[in-house]
């Protein structure tokens, strides 16, 4: 089963789940912002991923953090936030078996889930 992780309310989610009913393709939600999100997943992604790509610098959770904070990312502290504020996660993470999808791309959708 493919497993569907960000914030309902989110305008990038919504196209993913659009493109995903269109295409028929089966998912489980996760709202991590009411489900929470745990160590284990979030080291996974930024393993997978890189910290650099799962941390959403563009909004608005990122721009809040203090200098220090921004200054001393690394991946360790990446979970962490990851876990405190789910809003810097970028939107959607995608999991199907071992493939990870970061953001809404139709192309690697189509590529990986069809």
């Amino acid at each position: 089963m493919i497993e569907v992780f960000g914030i309902k309310n989110c305008d990038t989610m919504k196209k993913a789940f659009r493109w995903l009913e269109e295409n028929k393709v089966e998912y489980r939600f996760h709202d991590y912002k009411k489900e929470g999100l745990d160590a284990e997943l979030a080291s996974n992604w930024i393993a997978t991923l890189g910290w650099e790509n799962v941390i959403n610098k563009r909004g608005t959770t990122w721009r809040k953090l203090d200098d220090e904070t921004k200054n001393t990312m690394n991946a360790e502290n990446a979970v962490q936030l990851m876990i405190t504020q789910t809003s810097i996660v970028k939107r959607p993470v995608i999991v199907s078996g071992e493939t990870k999808l970061l953001g809404f791309n139709p192309d690697d959708y189509a590529k990986h889930l069809l």
